[in-house]
């Protein structure tokens, strides 16, 4: 069936970890019929968690895809998981959602995971909803959850719904604006008188949600002036508007384990909530054929590109241009989502979600466009990956393995980098943090049936000497037949005009033929691969061949690159220092983290504060420090600021190490060099 632009709604759940989402989902499914059980999460049963590691954790690792009928209206879910490592999969979902609603546990309280999605709602520019849940479970306290909410948020933050307390649990739930109660019998949903007791609360948030309402046009400020009260009707007419534009943000609550306040939250859906053609959204139903992909889901039956329609409609066997490459993609079969399952349709409308298998070149964040109206929009920004580790296969000989099984999975999860390190060596997979990386481990052993074993990335070092050094190198073989025999004199000078090494020569009288030099500079560039100290690369040297000898018949250019080799090691007298990578660390944090932020940072991580500014009702320190100090920042900064804190680290020169740092950077390399 497919629906009108004014009657789809498209819903992200964030929120912490552990806060409720995927079983308010699957409530919300099983509520509107389209369950016929309910799952739990601590059984693996349910739609959304349907990935075997979400099943073995009993978290969500992935954004999943679901939706319902509810009156006259289809309602797309897409729950992201909480807990930060898998924040790219929330800015997949916050690019399509046309409202967010934010998850906050009435025994938990306001986290760090709540103010996070209100940013993430707030940078995205999209209407914020929040549900109160867990009003089940034992010291639940929603009028602490939202008194708390409005002192973090703002006023802005008005409650639709209030829970009915009797002794130390709450049976039922009251409409703010219509002032109906009800509670659950079993499953179905019976209506209550409202408690004498309540009608004092309801007063005050009623006249808070009023407030907020009389802000939504000049008509109804005005007459709010003047009564200082609106009717239940005004208020409703004025919630639209006012939530589409960020002016309020509803707040309900319930139970997913009884479904108590959920009829009322779907009611809500329909008739508050954004459709896909509100608040300056670029839907338009009799446009062409456009769609934005949001997520790509792979796995060993193939892949599958999920996707918005923005314009016109999307048909099944339709061919549409991809707007980044160019490619043309027949689209085949199309299909809706309901978790992992799938279900055939022949369109999708505008505003609705749907999924399309096999595309050949076509990647998360990409525009598909009818032809003739080729035009990229916004894609998704995912965070620099912060966290990095090595990464190689238990059994050797399965590298290839590992890159083919990290580059499917990069299809499915665009928020992780791998690189090859060509001076260490190392494969190094960098994520948003340890459990990012353990998930990808573990994907890639059961997925692509290969084991892998993660390790620290190496620091890329550099060696340079600081003195003039005249070095000689003396080669003389004599074999059977030629022998061999090269002599040189270098000089070594350190030089700060350009990274690879300059090479001159100061040669008088051919005491070193001309046709030699290039055998000379040749070795000594070979050379310069490895330093005298620990075997990083040579850097900002001069080398000028001032003097030498030669054979007419045992010289060879194979005879002087082994002399010049000979005259390099002599560096280890030219006073010579191992150089580390230095980045600047930009690390914003909370007001009440900066004292710890600034003692960290020259005491843990040899780094320099240069500064700090306030942004976003935060500090932003900015630091020079060196990388190889920065490998667990990631965990450590979350562990101080209890996951508020976040940082970016750019390489932006070398400089020498303090002799203490060095000796240990020598000790390591020999120990590596004598494991191989």
């Amino acid at each position: 069936m497919s629906y009108e632009l004014k009657n789809i709604r498209n819903i992200c759940l964030l929120g912490h970890g552990g806060n409720g989402k995927t079983s308010f989902a699957e409530n919300l499914l099983s509520v509107a019929g389209m369950t016929d059980r309910q799952g739990k999460v601590t059984e693996g049963n349910t739609v959304s968690d349907f990935d075997p590691e979400e099943i073995r954790r009993q978290i969500s690792i992935s954004a999943a895809t679901m939706n319902l009928k509810w009156g006259s209206c289809k309602i797309n879910l897409i729950d992201t998981p909480g807990f930060f490592d898998f924040v790219g999969e929330v800015y997949q979902a916050l690019r399509v959602a046309d409202i967010g609603v934010i998850c906050v546990s009435a025994k938990d309280g306001v986290n760090v995971g709540a103010e996070k999605s209100w940013k993430y709602l707030r940078d995205a520019g999209k209407p914020r909803a929040i549900y109160i849940s867990k009003l089940d479970e034992e010291h639940a306290d929603f009028d602490k959850t939202f008194d708390g909410l409005r002192e973090r948020f703002g006023n802005s933050v008005c409650a639709m719904t209030a829970p009915i307390k009797e002794g130390d649990k709450y049976i039922g739930i009251v409409d703010v604006v219509t002032r109906k109660a009800y509670k659950m019998d079993g499953k179905k949903r019976v209506e209550i008188p409202v408690p004498d007791a309540m009608s004092g609360r309801l007063d005050e948030l009623y006249t808070e949600l009023a407030e907020s309402a009389a802000e939504t046009s000049e008509e109804l400020m005005d007459k709010y002036f003047e009564t200082m009260e609106l009717s239940p009707e005004e208020i409703s007419g004025a919630l639209s508007a006012g939530v589409a534009d960020g002016g309020i943000c509803p707040v309900y609550c319930g139970s997913a384990f009884t479904g108590m306040g959920s009829q009322i939250f779907l009611d809500a859906v329909c008739s508050v909530f954004p459709s896909p053609m509100e608040g300056g959204k670029a839907c338009d139903p009799n446009g062409p054929a456009k769609a934005i992909v949001y997520k790509t889901v792979s796995d060993q039956f193939g892949k599958f590109s999920l996707f918005k329609v923005v314009s016109g409609k999307v048909t099944a066997d339709m061919t549409l241009t991809n707007a980044r490459s160019g490619a043309q993609e027949k689209l085949g079969h199309i299909y809706v989502m309901q978790g992992k399952k799938n279900t055939e349709v022949t369109e999708i409308a505008c505003g609705d979600f749907g999924a399309v298998s096999k595309l050949s070149d076509t990647r998360t964040g990409d525009t598909l466009c009818a032809a003739g109206a080729v035009e990229a929009l916004p894609g998704i920004t995912f965070d620099t990956p912060c966290y990095q580790m090595a990464i190689s296969p238990k059994v050797k000989g399965q590298d290839d393995k590992v890159a083919q099984g990290l580059a499917r999975l990069g299809e499915e999860d665009p928020a992780f980098t791998v690189t090859l390190n060509a001076e260490t060596h190392q494969q190094v997979v960098a994520g948003a943090g340890d459990m990012h990386i353990d998930v990808l481990c573990s994907k890639l052993k059961s997925k692509f049936g290969v084991e892998v074993e993660l390790s620290p990335a190496r620091v890329a070092y550099r060696e340079k000497i600081r003195k003039t050094l005249d070095t000689h190198g003396r080669h003389k073989k004599q074999t059977g037949g030629h022998g061999q025999f090269a002599d040189v004199k270098i000089r070594f000078e350190p030089q700060d005009e350009q990274e690879d090494m300059i090479f001159a020569e100061e040669v008088f009288g051919g005491s070193v033929p001309k046709n030699f030099f290039p055998a000379v500079e040749k070795g000594l560039r070979e050379c310069c691969l490895k330093g005298v100290l620990a075997g990083y690369p040579m850097v900002y040297l001069k080398a000028v061949l001032y003097d030498g000898d030669f054979h007419p018949v045992d010289s060879s250019e194979m005879a002087f690159k082994t002399a010049a080799g000979l005259a390099y090691k002599e560096l280890v007298n030219a006073n010579p220092v191992i150089m580390e990578p230095i980045g600047l660390l930009k690390v914003t944090v909370p007001d009440a983290n900066l004292g710890d932020i600034m003692s960290d940072i020259p005491s843990k991580r040899r780094g320099t504060v240069l500064g700090m500014t306030a942004h976003d009702g935060m500090q932003v320190v900015e630091a020079e420090v060196p990388m190889a100090e920065m490998t667990t920042y990631a965990i450590d900064l979350r562990s101080i600021t209890q996951g508020r804190g976040s940082f970016t680290l750019d390489f932006i020169r070398y400089d020498e190490t303090p002799m203490n740092v060095q000796q240990k950077i020598i000790e390591e390399a020999k120990a590596l060099a004598a494991a191989e």
